[in-house]
């Protein structure tokens, strides 16, 4: 029994080292865009307007005033 909470045990290690693995290779994906300041606006712009679009959408599909 203690092997399986041993196991269990890796799985958060291995979300975050996951995720953090994802989100390096897309930093690294998008960073050649932003050696231009209007690309890099632009980016910026998609992620904000991205942001809100998600918590708009949100908060509306749960009824949060």
């Amino acid at each position: 029994m203690g092997e399986f909470f041993q196991n269990v045990s890796r799985y958060p290690r291995y979300l975050i080292t996951f995720t953090l693995g994802v989100f390096y290779s897309l930093f690294q994906w998008l960073r050649p865009l932003g050696d231009r300041p209007v690309t890099l606006a632009a980016l910026v712009g998609i992620a904000i307007s991205g942001f809100f679009f998600v918590t708009f959408t949100l908060q509306a599909m749960l009824g949060l005033a």
